[in-house]
Order: structure tokens, then sequence, then C-alpha cells
């Protein structure tokens, strides 16, 4: 009974954050803020609540479709004048963001077997995980589309990925700040509701 109520569980939270991750990233300002040049990512955050309360695959999943939804949005509405150059990539739209998934629930899966605590595990996947996809999205558009990119920031080609690197902590910071605040809170939430817990999560 336990077993089929965890299943349940799953099958529900899963398909609520499609569905919210989908909104996401297809609705402006629910999870991107745009300023200026660069957007502040919040979306992220919810990949890495998939990742650490149901599992790396789960976390993957729902990476996946916020990397879908980048994908879309750059062919059909983009935010910015850089999205219809790198976004139609997957490398660049899809592939960082499966990792987000990936990476946050293998730390999670790691720190949470060694020391039993839901915190501590929560806020390192919530870090690694915001920094899978700041440093990748950045850099694999450095490397992929150095011209249209350095362009667009008002740079040079030589001087670009000096820019990056500013916009790694520019951007980095405040997301690793929201998803640390938030992604404990509502992890924390979910396992209270559901008779789900870390032990029951597909690793």
């Amino acid at each position: 009974m336990k077993n089929r109520r965890n299943k349940t569980y799953r099958l529900t939270i899963r398909a609520i954050l499609t569905a919210l991750i989908f909104i996401q990233g297809m609705v402006p300002f629910l999870g991107f803020i745009p300023l200026g040049m660069i957007s502040l990512t919040i979306v992220h955050i919810t990949v890495i609540v998939a990742a650490v309360t149901l599992g790396t695959k789960d976390g993957m999943f729902i990476g996946f479709v916020w990397g879908l939804t980048t994908f879309i949005r750059a062919w059909t509405m983009p935010s910015s004048a850089i999205d219809p150059i790198v976004f139609i990539n997957p490398i660049v739209s899809i592939l960082p963001r499966i990792l987000v998934g990936l990476v946050a629930g293998l730390l999670f899966t790691v720190l949470y077997k060694k020391i039993k605590t839901l915190y501590l595990p929560t806020i390192i996947a919530a870090i690694g995980g915001t920094l899978t996809n700041t440093v990748l999205v950045l850099s694999l558009m450095g490397v992929l589309y150095t011209g249209p990119v350095a362009e667009h920031f008002s740079t040079t080609p030589s001087q670009l990925m000096s820019v990056l690197g500013l916009a790694v902590l520019t951007n980095g910071i405040p997301e690793i700040i929201a998803a640390v605040i938030i992604t404990p809170l509502i992890v924390k939430a979910l396992f209270q509701a559901t008779s789900l817990s870390p032990e029951s999560r597909n690793n």
C-alpha cells in the first residue's frame, strides 16, 4: 500500500513540476527575469527540486523539459536578440538543463548517504545545480558563438571570456542565493506533505 501511495505521489509531483517548468519556460517573468543584456534565471530551482525529491532521473527529465521550452521559445518568441542565434542549438539550450538535474541529483544522493540529514545536501545540490546551468550555458555561448555573443555584449572576441566570467558572477550569485533559500523550503514541504522520503527516491 505504501509503495502504491509513493508511486502516486511521485507521478503527481512529476506532472506538477513538468507543467510548472513548461509555464516558467514559456511565460515571461515567471522563469526568467530580463536584466538588460542578460536574464536572471529562477526556473532552475524547479529542476533542482525534482532532482532532490524524486531522484536524478526525474531531475534530468524535468531539465530536458526546461531545455525544450528554451529551444522552442528561441524559435517562436525570443526574449533577446541573441536567443535566436544561440538557443536554437540544443547543445546550448537543452544539454546544460539536463545536466542541472544530473548534478543536483547526484550531489544530494552522495551527501545524504553520508550524513543522513536533509538540509545540507539540499543546499549543496542547489549550489551545484545552479552553477552547472550558469557556467555551462555562458561557456558554450562563448565557445560556439564567439562573434555574435561578443557583439551582443559589446565587447571583442578576445575579451569575451572575461566578460562572460563576470556574467557568471553577476548572474550566478543571485541565482545561487535564490536557490539556496527557496529549494530547501519546497523540498521539506514536499517530503512532509507526502509519504516520500530521501530513501524512496529513484537515485
